[in-house]
């Protein structure tokens, strides 16, 4: 089954494709972690991002899409696979259907602006050993002390409100519009994002019919 997960940024993508891999026994797929590993393995697609990468630019559509597809293409995905942050566009989507990249469902994560604001501007994470912590899901011990190694909590970058609602508007703009398109060709299947982590889970897996 071949699957692509589309949220706004902080709706939960990264979780659910984690517990789906375990569930389908399907790989996640992330548009980072594809980009860095063709540029380790120096494919010709790794090398023309890379020289995009290295000067600072975005990495266009063809580029990208020919990592998918070479993704896409290696033995561990041969029961399929679960795209997270590619197609960010139509375009990208466009591209995807004529390089045969063939897919099954598109999961919608829905949740409104307001709750995504709320969750990762109250994230805060160990500057010493990494570890996450939400001022209200998942409060340290001690306020802005990591229960762990003891370490300051900080806000990362991009859980800046500001950097919050700007990827909003970027997703708003870019990327939503992917819902009709996906809609169209009858792949769309909208899940509840702000319901415990289990519960959206089970519910991803009725609607794909797993």
């Amino acid at each position: 089954m071949n699957l692509i997960l589309l949220g706004a940024p902080g709706a939960g993508k990264g979780t659910q494709a984690e517990l789906l891999t375990k569930k389908l026994g399907i790989p996640a797929i992330s548009t980072g972690n594809m980009l860095r590993e063709a540029m380790r393995n120096e494919t010709e697609v790794g090398q023309k991002a890379k020289n995009y990468m290295d000067n600072g630019l975005l990495v266009p559509d063809d580029v990208i899409i020919g990592i998918v597809g070479e993704r896409v293409a290696q033995p561990d995905c041969a029961n399929g696979f679960i795209l997270d942050g590619v197609p960010r566009t139509v375009a990208q989507a466009d591209a995807l259907e004529k390089a045969g990249v063939k897919i099954d469902h598109v999961v919608s994560i829905e949740i409104d602006d307001n709750v995504i604001e709320a969750r990762m501007t109250g994230r805060r994470v160990c500057s010493k050993c990494g570890e996450s912590y939400h001022i209200v899901a998942n409060p340290p011990k001690a306020e802005g002390i990591c229960d762990d190694c003891g370490g300051e909590l900080v806000i990362r970058k991009d859980d800046a409100p500001e950097t919050v609602q700007r990827r909003l508007a970027v997703y708003h703009e870019e990327t939503e519009a992917l819902k009709g398109y996906y809609e169209r060709l009858d792949k769309l299947r909208l899940v509840q994002g702000n319901q415990p982590i289990e519960e959206a889970n089970r519910e991803i897996l009725r609607v794909i019919g797993a």
